[in-house]
Formats: C-alpha cells, structure tokens, sequence
C-alpha cells in the first residue's frame, strides 16, 4: 500500500507541474521512479531502464489530460503537432533504443546534465529571442526528429526543446506551452513503444513489466496525473507562476543529484 501512496503522489506532483510547463513531467518523473524502484529491491543493472520507459508511458496520460485542457483555451498550434509528429515517431522510437544500449553510468550521468539546463532553464525564464518564423514541413520534421530522439533518450515529454523553439519562432508563450503539451503525446507514444520493444527479452525485470515499462507504476501515476495535469494546464492560463517555477527547478536539482549519486553507489 505504501508504493501506491508514492505512486499517488507522484502522478499528482507530475501532473500539476507538467501542465503548468509543458514539460511531461518526465524530468520529476525518472529520478522519483529510480529512487522508488531502488527501494523496491529491482534489479540494479535496469533501474534507470525501467524508470525512463515507465516515464514516458506514463506521459501518454499526462500529455492527452494536459493538451486538451490547453486546447479548450485555444493554445494548441494544430499544424505545427500535425506536420511535426513523423519526425516525432520517429527519433522517439530510434531514441529509446539507443537509450537502452547505453549503460546506466554514462547514461545517468547524460541525463542528470540534460536535467541541470532545464532546470536552469526554467530557474532564470531564458527564452530565446524570436528573430524567425516557423519552418515548412522539411524544418518541422527535421526538428521532430531531433526532439523525439533526445526526448526519448531523457524520457521527457518534449516541453524542454519544443517550448524555446516555438518561441524562437515568434510563437506566443502560451501558446508555444500548450502545443508542446500537445507533441508530448505522440513523443510519449513513440518513445514507449521504443522502451517496451527494447525491454522485452531482457532477464530479470519485475514481473509485472511489460519490456522496459513497469504496469503498477504507470497504473497509479497516470491515475493521479491526469487529474492533475488539466489543473496545472488551469493554472498556466490564470496566474503568475514564477516562485513555483524556480522551487520546480531547484527539486529538479536535487532529485537528479540524487539519483545520480545512488545510481554510482548501486552500479558496480
């Protein structure tokens, strides 16, 4: 009962900040999942493996519960989704499975630098200058392709790259935050696909793991999320969120040292 509770918590936590940002929640999701796994006595040497392909399943629900609250405030850029989502597939699915021939050191320690820019993204507000318009399809899909591998490999929903691009391209911040809500779906449908196909003839998982990607995890989480990611989403649209965005930062900080300092104290 208390891996539920933890896992309640943490879908509601995701939830709520991945539809305030855009983000997928992927960046508060795998190092909370690590650290919950570790406890749970998994396997070492698939930890990581396991938290990132549970994370982006679990954005599936976060992502579709985040875009359509921001589309109800008509800030979805339905063109952009559509003509970037091939690309998206596609770097989402070759991602995963470059992710998962890494081993866990190099790999934790990729991502823990990954999550230090974006927290120091979001800690400071750096948002590029817009100096260009959007691409055509050639620029879109080479863009999701980029954002699908580097997102998959990371196991975020996108917000971090897609957010600053659309604001280089002139796109409104709210706006530029509620379709990158959108592209995290078909990035989290991509990149889970990727980590299940990857994971599946892989020894010594949890039983009750589908590949890379463990179900009573994904189950709970997503449960929590998707009530609170609409909030969140609510909330980008009605309030300042400044404070909540730099003490966001810093809990990125944190659980990303965290987990890099577990994972070199677990792995031989």
């Amino acid at each position: 009962m208390e891996w539920v509770l933890a896992y309640l918590l943490l879908g509601a936590l995701a939830g709520l900040f991945g539809g305030m940002f855009g983000i997928g929640g992927g960046t508060l999701l795998v190092p909370v999942l690590f650290l919950l796994f570790e406890k749970q006595g998994f396997h070492n040497a698939h930890l990581l493996h396991l938290a990132l392909g549970t994370s982006m399943a679990i954005i599936i629900f976060t992502a579709l519960a985040s875009l359509w609250k921001h589309h109800q405030h008509h800030a979805v850029n339905w063109r952009v989704v559509r003509l970037i989502t091939p690309g998206i597939l596609l770097g989402t699915l070759l991602g995963a499975l470059f992710a998962t021939s890494i081993a866990p050191q190099p790999l934790a320690i990729f991502f823990a630098g990954f999550v230090l820019l974006a927290a120091l993204q979001i800690l400071f507000n750096i948002r590029p200058q817009a100096t260009r318009q959007l691409p055509g399809i050639a620029g879109l899909t080479l863009t999701g392709t980029f954002t699908g591998w580097l997102s998959s490999l990371v196991s975020i929903g996108g917000g971090t790259i897609v957010v600053p691009f659309l604001l280089w391209c002139n796109v409104p911040l709210r706006k530029a935050i509620g379709t990158s809500a959108a592209i995290g779906f078909p990035v989290a449908v991509g990149g889970t696909i990727g980590y299940v196909i990857a994971g599946l003839s892989v020894e010594n998982l949890p039983l009750a793991s589908l590949g890379f990607v463990y179900w009573p995890a994904l189950m709970w989480v997503a449960l929590a999320s998707v009530f609170t990611a609409p909030l969140g989403a609510k909330i980008t649209h009605q309030i300042e969120i400044t404070l909540l965005r730099q003490l966001f930062a810093i809990l990125l900080i944190v659980l990303a040292g965290k987990m890099l300092f577990k994972i070199f104290a677990v792995t031989p």
